[in-house]
């Protein structure tokens, strides 16, 4: 009989479900995990919540085989080491987005109906509604940074208020958005007309302090703040100096640590709650049941969609995962910034072909980096599908004779009015190259580091005119491909420089004649 240890106040469904199943199930919410492993070294999996499952209780537990996350992160899991143990890790995501939809929605009317104090004021036996005007929430605009699961369900749970809803989301479909009812935008316009901002994103070395004094300077005054996301995605210094020169309201449920003591955002938050957001009954019967659901999956039918820590299959070089992440990259930096592709096209040469249910994952990171690598087929489709991006599988033409090569097509637009881009690579020499970008063939160049790609009309004294704005702007070229496509006329500039490359130095090699594309890709 198989043991379960759950060391975490979760919902009884779990371990009913479990034992309904003739598993042998231990609960214990009291006692810490450490002395509960050491307690019972037979086990075979762990359900948890937010408890900490490190190297050393992994080494404790030699028959280990799954921890299941009953939630979305598992930051507090050593998924690595995991993975070196030969232990799975499984996640629930999509389990408690509701209750966090619904927290956004609660925090909002709370503050602006000042029911905390309201409360306070009113049960020491005070007055003071002259004090508490309030402020209605419809007829607002509301901008939500990140429409994945817990965004749409926001959208949803706000339709009544007769709102005007922004959205920022880099990969969020045009098509998706309209049957959302949302404007997509940029960033900065969004924080700049929104009256509410609400923030529905992961903490990634992309998003970690993207909410920052530029934009937090562009809020209106009396806008507010809503962060039921991460705490690492608001520079807290910033938001402490524009609050002071602004009447923003902030509503935080996020820490850098989930625990007791004083809280360094305490000055700045006009409401702040324990990281309450999963903390409902349904969010935890939900979780709980979908983690037993999922464990019992995994032991009796091999059901692993939702593993986070997968191994790479034998046969398969990291270096392909590699690539299929890169190209895609290149393949949306291309395309521009703010252009949200609708359809993404894959094709896998060679052997890779076999591999394709391990070569999407990485091709969905490069196009959002909320995206977990190890992530499966399955779980890769649903989220472009969450965003309203299209996946076509074309197969591999063989007869090409492209070897072990990954094609990657991104397209934007609708109807007759759209572009794209195709982008090529494989593997030569241990290295990851891109062979062809569009009809630009051969062009065999690295694109680690930094790169400009610069589409132009052939003539003589062209590439002289973007290698005066290299050198004006103090950019050194280290290395320079320009192949030619004979149907357009036009040629293709990639350049290896030695730092970032500014807009504004873009913009310098644009304004000359003849220039038709500029882009920098740091990858």
């Amino acid at each position: 009989m198989r043991k379960v240890l759950i060391p975490t106040k979760l919902d009884a469904v779990a371990a009913d479900t479990l034992r309904a199943q003739g598993y042998d199930v231990v609960q214990d919410a009291d006692t810490p995990i450490g002395e509960l492993v050491a307690r019972h070294p037979e086990t075979t999996a762990v359900i948890v919540r937010s408890e900490k499952v490190d190297q050393a209780i992994l080494d404790a537990l030699p028959n280990l085989r799954l921890v299941v996350r009953a939630g979305a992160g598992f930051n507090t899991i050593d998924i690595k080491h995991a993975r070196r143990q030969g232990v799975d890790v499984m996640n629930t995501p999509g389990a408690n987005a509701n209750a966090v939809a619904e927290e956004v929605v609660a925090l909002i009317l709370a503050a602006y109906r000042h029911v905390v104090r309201g409360d306070q004021t009113t049960r020491a036996g005070g007055w003071e509604k002259k004090k508490l005007m309030g402020r209605e929430l419809a007829g607002k605009t509301i901008g939500i940074v990140g429409l994945g699961n817990i965004g749409q369900l926001l959208v949803k749970r706000l339709n009544g208020f007769e709102l005007t809803v922004l959205a920022y989301d880099p990969i969020l479909s045009s098509r998706r958005a309209e049957e959302l009812n949302v404007e997509l935008c940029t960033l900065s316009d969004l924080f700049g007309r929104s009256d509410v901002v609400s923030l529905h994103l992961p903490e990634t070395e992309e998003t970690r302090g993207m909410i920052n004094k530029t934009v937090l300077e562009q809020m209106k005054d009396g806008a507010m703040l809503v962060n039921c996301a991460r705490a690492g995605v608001v520079n807290e210094a910033d938001l402490r100096s524009v609050k002071a020169t602004k009447s923003l309201i902030y509503c935080n449920d996020v820490y850098p640590k989930d625990e007791a003591g004083p809280k360094s955002v305490a000055d700045v938050a006009d409401i702040m709650l324990p990281h309450l957001g999963a903390n409902t009954q349904e969010a935890n019967f939900n979780a709980a049941k979908r983690a037993a659901d999922q464990l019992v999956g995994y032991f009796e039918r091999g059901i692993s969609t939702c593993v986070v820590n997968r191994g790479i299959p034998e046969g398969l070089s990291e270096n392909y995962q590699l690539l299929a992440y890169y190209l895609t990259r290149i393949a949306r930096g291309y395309l521009g910034k703010g252009v949200q592709p609708r359809r993404i096209e894959t094709s896998f040469y060679g052997d890779l072909n076999q591999f394709e249910n391990w070569l999407l994952g990485p091709v969905v990171l490069g196009l959002a980096s909320n995206f977990d690598p190890f992530f499966d087929y399955q779980q890769a489709t649903d989220y472009l599908g969450e965003k309203g991006i299209t996946h076509v599988s074309r197969g591999a033409d063989e007869s090409k004779g492209y070897g072990n090569s990954i094609t990657i097509d991104l397209l934007e637009g609708k109807d007759q009015s759209f572009s794209s881009v195709s982008v090529r690579g494989t593997i030569a020499e241990g290295a990851i190259m891109v062979s062809r970008i569009n009809n630009f063939d051969r062009l065999y160049f690295e694109p680690t580091g930094h790169s400009v790609l610069v589409v132009y009309n052939d003539r003589p004294g062209m590439l002289a005119k973007i290698t005066s704005v290299m050198a004006a702007n103090d950019v050194n070229i280290e290395d320079i491909r320009s192949p030619h496509d004979p149907r357009t006329g036009n040629s293709l500039a990639v350049l290896k420089v030695n730092k970032a490359v500014s807009d504004q130095a873009l913009g310098e090699i644009l304004a000359h004649d003849g220039f038709v594309k500029a882009v920098y890709l740091q990858i």
